[in-house]
């Protein structure tokens, strides 16, 4: 049963960690923090020429991209939460292995 637990977690270790690293791309981190700066701007932009319609739409699509944001980071988190668990889970496993065959 050991055997089989120490196979799932290194499983779904390494199905898991190319999404924790897809996830932690510091270039689309850079995109996305440019991609808020300009939307501000545009929203500042069209409240200055009266355009309020447009700056409300711009802002809610700004609020989107923020809980979006918030939302990948706290999977990020999570991903790399469950990679440690699965590591430690592993060597848990290996000690319990190790001591057993020492009877």
């Amino acid at each position: 049963m050991r055997r089989h637990l120490a196979l799932f977690a290194l499983l779904a270790l390494a199905v898991s960690a190319p999404a924790a690293l897809s996830a932690q791309d510091s270039n689309a981190v850079k995109q996305d923090r440019t991609e808020v700066r300009h939307d501000r701007r545009e929203v500042r932009q069209d409240w200055k020429n009266g355009d309020t319609t447009e700056a409300r739409r711009e802002a809610r699509d700004l609020r989107q991209d923020r809980r979006d944001r918030r939302h990948d980071v706290r999977d990020a988190r999570r991903d790399r939460r469950d990679l440690r668990q699965d590591r430690k889970d592993v060597y848990e496993d290996k000690q319990e292995k190790k001591d057993s065959t020492k009877d």
